[in-house]
């Protein structure tokens, strides 16, 4: 059996980790029984979740959960498409996640009233005392991060530009398929539903969800993917 540890279910979403959610839904188009459980960064192998626990063997990241599975068990999550389909499956899947994520990040946590209702939920069990020093070093540190990534040094207007360029070329390649390459989920589905779902989160506002919003076939694309792989999240 395989475990997945996770952050859990929060704001909504299947996991507030997109890389979670991708994880997962690897896991689900995979057709191996898996269980999920509660993980913690400081105990993870490379200090971030996901990670997962298979027959003793851990394999750490989303991407390399991915090539576990194929390798360990023969799956072809991009069966049917070619090279070049798969060329854009990849750029696709990696713009999400090393330039969307990004700017998700920096309006999750660097605009207060994000940051309020949303990751400061993160610290409600940590000591009363100590809580406020915890939050202001570990925001920190996501600031420092969000300029290291490049993105963080942009005024925040123009981060939100590109993240609205990221959804406009999401939309322009998912046109009126049903999923991302064609009529049939492949694995660059997991990664890019899970960045539309955490983009369109009705729990944040901003310029980033008003943008999703904007591309019809991406909310239609948002819940279709959850009818088909957390219908109870698509009935709430």
């Amino acid at each position: 059996m395989i475990t997945l540890y996770t952050f859990g279910r929060a704001f909504g979403l299947p996991d507030p980790s997109p890389f979670v959610t991708k994880a997962e839904v690897l896991l689900k188009m995979s057709g191996q029984p898996f269980e999920r459980a509660s993980g913690d960064v400081r105990n993870a192998p490379k200090g971030k979740l996901p990670f997962i626990v298979d027959d003793g063997t851990v394999v750490a990241d989303s991407t390399f959960i991915r090539w576990h599975l194929e390798d360990t068990y023969s799956v072809d999550f991009d069966k049917g498409l070619t090279p070049e389909q798969k060329g854009v499956a990849w750029a696709a899947e990696k713009m999400c996640e090393d330039h969307l994520y990004w700017a998700v990040v920096d309006s999750r946590w660097m605009v207060d009233a994000n940051f309020d209702k949303g990751p400061r939920r993160f610290f409600d069990k940590a000591p009363t005392l100590i809580r406020p020093l915890i939050i202001a070093m570990v925001r920190r540190q996501v600031g420092k991060n969000l300029k290291a990534h490049g993105i963080g040094r942009h005024a925040r207007a123009d981060i939100e530009r590109l993240a609205a360029k990221d959804l406009e070329s999401i939309a322009g390649i998912l046109g009126d398929k049903p999923f991302l390459m064609g009529s049939e989920p492949c694995g660059a589905d997991a990664s890019v539903f899970a960045a539309v779902m955490s983009a369109l989160s009705p729990h944040f506002e901003g310029p980033i969800t008003q943008a999703a919003r904007k591309h019809p076939n991406l909310v239609a694309y948002r819940d279709r993917c959850l009818a088909l792989w957390y219908p109870d999240l698509a009935a709430a």
